[in-house]
């Protein structure tokens, strides 16, 4: 009997309490339209000082039953992207299957991975189900990076917001998912990194990675599927910033009607920002095809190709 896992429903969280980029400006020495034209965040959402990343995820997955038919009992596998546990002892996807008092049986695990993280789980978690015949299984992504922003950084403190979300794998799915690409540009890992708990981003470094390995790698994904960028209705590209989105967009020729930008009143929200983006897309038409491509810490990237069943 055929077995075709997928993405069937997705849960997110988005913290209710914004901090706005405009009363930065003087702060910065920055204008308005470089807020809204270049960075493209005028809000940042932000976790309360009391959340946990285990908090935000559990919010996510409770947000996903609610609005699909998936028991937790029927949970067989739950992964957790976080390069932000809550400690580093133990996995925090262990504390968030005790919170919701999942079943015993289910295989719980962390991956580590950033802004390119939830390409990444999507290859593995249905992979690992697919190895060892799971039926139903969570991808959350969790990465709040407020506790590790200095506020005085603006290479930093006008960009990231906190998110979490939650996505069912299982069969019968809403989306398929088609071929992968991945890869990394690890000697320059040092372009967004963590130094005496803040974190530190070339932001130059970081634009030029991008607007070199993306477009090639695209183009590969696209080959390697017997595609063109005309077949593609849509492209969600991980939400680093307007003036990334809009290079990429630029460079790929693809129209921008095709390219949703959504990060203006919440911020780059890391492994979530893909998924944030795709629960928009459950009513497309059958047989639409999406792009979704994550890349960032690192430096990697991944991408693949989903199609509506």
């Amino acid at each position: 009997m055929s077995r075709t896992l997928g993405i069937k429903s997705i849960g997110k969280y988005i913290p209710s309490n914004r901090q706005t980029n405009l009363d930065k400006t003087s702060h910065f020495s920055l204008n308005e339209n470089f807020i809204v034209d270049k960075i493209g965040v005028v809000e940042r959402s932000v976790k309360n000082t009391d959340e946990f990343t285990s908090d935000l995820a559990t919010n996510a997955v409770n947000n996903l039953l609610a609005k699909s038919s998936l028991e937790l009992k029927n949970v067989d596998a739950l992964i957790v992207v976080t390069q932000n546990p809550d400690v580093n002892i133990p996995h925090i996807s262990a504390r968030v299957q005790g919170r919701l008092n999942i079943s015993n049986d289910c295989a719980c695990f962390d991956v580590s991975l950033g802004c390119s993280g939830y390409v990444y789980a999507l290859s593995i978690l249905t992979s690992f189900m697919n190895a060892n015949g799971m039926e139903n299984g969570i991808l959350i992504t969790a990465d709040p990076y407020s506790d590790i922003i200095d506020q005085n950084d603006k290479n930093t403190s006008l960009i990231f917001g906190d998110a979490a979300t939650a996505t069912w794998i299982g069969l019968n799915p809403i989306f398929t998912l088609g071929n992968f690409t991945f890869g990394t540009s690890g000697r320059f890992y040092d372009h967004l990194i963590i130094q005496n708990s803040k974190l530190h981003m070339n932001g130059r470094g970081i634009f030029n990675f991008v607007a070199k390995e993306l477009p090639k790698d695209i183009d590969n994904l696209l080959r390697k599927s017997s595609l063109d960028m005309n077949d593609i209705d849509a492209y969600i590209f991980h939400q680093g910033s307007k003036y990334i989105v809009d290079t990429l967009t630029k460079r790929l020729g693809v129209p921008m009607e095709k390219v949703p930008f959504r990060m203006t009143y919440y911020g780059n929200t890391v492994s979530s920002s893909i998924p944030i983006i795709l629960d928009e897309y459950f009513n497309i038409a059958k047989g639409s095809m999406t792009l979704l491509s994550g890349f960032g810490v690192g430096l990697s990237w991944s991408s693949c190709i989903i199609t509506k069943e």
